[in-house]
């Protein structure tokens, strides 16, 4: 199949997971510090509270984004492509990753310090509400129930739409969502493309530059889509309880640990749409594997 594509936006899971990334995998080796490693038994008791596993699931469901990137549809790969992202994207397979990686970054006083917070009853209440949110498949309807709860807030010039909007902040400083997002849309369509799953007719330096210039209207569409799904998910906790998560989102000690964690799923993720880019070149439209 011949296609020029263009920088679109992944869909609204995926814009969701690149508002909480902070900085993407090339910190890994300036942050490591050796010797303090966190234990990997307390690693894997950490990951576990936090539910790092469900986000994981989540960006299982998020490859169903994979053909949109190329222009098609999946159904055309045939009744296999579920199979084929299952296994691609299978949790355990993400979680290993995860945890390789997350064992030579995470110092042990950086998961002590969020391990309080998530241990505590509100921190495992947040959790559950995260959890819920991330499972939940039907991204349009979270999007318009999000929408409607700001257009609300809008309407009665509530503050929590500040509280909301300064969680996203202390979220997503600057434009590291917006780079994330494209450095794995660039890496997956240059992995189909020596797949020969598309031909792109452009090469990587023009690519490079034509999602440069995207990137304002990127910036909105991360910005809209994690407003509308903070309100969404965060719906059940008053004002007090957003504002009281939001500081410990703020605190440096939990910055660096979701600096680090988003750093990991973001890398996780581009791997492993890399895979699919490769599994796809066995897949042809109308055939099964």
């Amino acid at each position: 199949m011949r296609h020029m594509p263009k920088p679109v936006p992944f869909p609204s899971r995926v814009l969701r997971l690149a508002c909480l990334a902070l900085v993407l995998c090339a910190a890994w080796a300036a942050t490591a510090r050796p010797g303090l490693a966190a234990d990997r038994a307390r690693l894997e008791a950490f990951l576990e509270v936090t539910g790092f596993d469900v986000a994981l699931e989540s960006i299982r469901l998020s490859a169903g984004s994979a053909p949109q990137m190329l222009g098609v549809d999946a159904s055309v790969f045939g009744s296999e492509w579920t199979r084929a992202t299952d296994e691609v994207f299978a949790v355990e397979v993400m979680h290993d990753m995860a945890m390789d990686i997350l064992e030579q970054t995470l110092s042990d006083d950086l998961l002590a310090h969020a391990a309080d917070f998530y241990a505590s009853d509100f921190g495992l209440r947040v959790v559950e509400i995260e959890n819920a949110s991330h499972m939940k498949e039907d991204d349009e309807a979270k999007q318009a129930e999000g929408q409607a709860l700001v257009a609300g807030m809008l309407r009665e010039g509530s503050p929590r739409l500040q509280l909301l909007q300064r969680m996203g902040r202390a979220a997503n400083p600057g434009d590291t969502g917006v780079r994330a997002v494209q450095e794995i849309q660039f890496r997956f369509l240059m992995a189909a493309s020596a797949a020969g799953v598309v031909d792109l007719q452009v090469d990587p330096v023009d690519l490079r530059a034509a999602m440069e210039a995207d990137i304002p209207r990127l910036r909105r569409s991360l910005a809209e889509s994690a407003l509308a799904g903070n309100a969404y998910t965060y719906q059940s906790l008053n004002d007090d309880e957003l504002l009281a998560y939001t500081e410990a989102l703020e605190h440096p000690d939990m910055r660096r640990v979701y600096e680090l964690m988003n750093a990991v799923q973001y890398e996780v993720m581009a791997n492993r749409f890399e895979a699919l880019a490769a599994r796809m070149s066995s897949l042809r439209p109308g055939h099964d594997l």
